[in-house]
């Protein structure tokens, strides 16, 4: 039985998430199929079949593999609380926010669940926030995804008025609540 379980599982993550056939703009991604919730001992993020490529709903990375990293992330980190009012003080009705991450890139892995746990915290609506994959090229198949300029990720690009205001690229510059202050309020100490 442990061996049929064992090959499930390494069936399973070859089908992953790779594909050649790209994602039109408003179309759904394919649906993640949940191997198991049960970790194996370690998870190779640097394995094409982990990754996540094009859009995606952020609630995808609180599902096996990716809560391995995801919820532990998320619980651990303590927004500032003086960012956190301020940020609070910012009308949110103009304001969507893109998010370019890789399931491979370490920064991505811990600096995504913090950005969740602050946009929980601010009570901004998911729904405004784009989440694409990328592959380890950082290229993904999003038709609009050459536009963004994607260097380094993860990437956080906020748009005030549907117009870029500006960008946390990899790590930020103060903390995640903060920078995204400085960019809402036009305080020019970001990337």
């Amino acid at each position: 039985m442990k061996k049929i379980y064992t090959l499930f599982i390494f069936v399973a993550l070859l089908a992953g998430c790779k594909s050649t056939k790209p994602i039109a703009k408003n179309q759904e991604p394919a649906t993640q199929v949940a191997v198991s919730e049960t970790p194996p001992a370690e998870i190779n993020f640097h394995d094409q079949t982990t990754w996540i490529l094009g859009y995606f709903k952020p609630d995808q990375l609180t599902h096996y593999p990716y809560s391995t990293w995801y919820l532990k992330g998320y619980d651990d980190y303590q927004p500032d609380t003086n960012a956190l009012n301020n940020l609070m003080d910012i009308n949110k009705s103009d304001v969507s926010i893109k998010v370019v991450m890789g399931i491979w890139c370490p920064d991505s892995r811990r600096e995504v669940p913090r950005f969740m746990r602050v946009i929980d915290a601010w009570h901004f609506p998911v729904e405004k926030v784009t989440f694409i994959g990328v592959d380890d090229a950082k290229q993904s198949p999003v038709g609009e995804y050459t536009s963004l300029n994607i260097v380094r990720v993860p990437t956080f690009i906020i748009f005030k008025n549907n117009i870029e205001a500006g960008r946390i690229i990899e790590n930020p510059v103060t903390s995640l609540e903060q920078d995204l202050v400085n960019i809402l309020t036009g305080m020019k100490n970001n990337k």
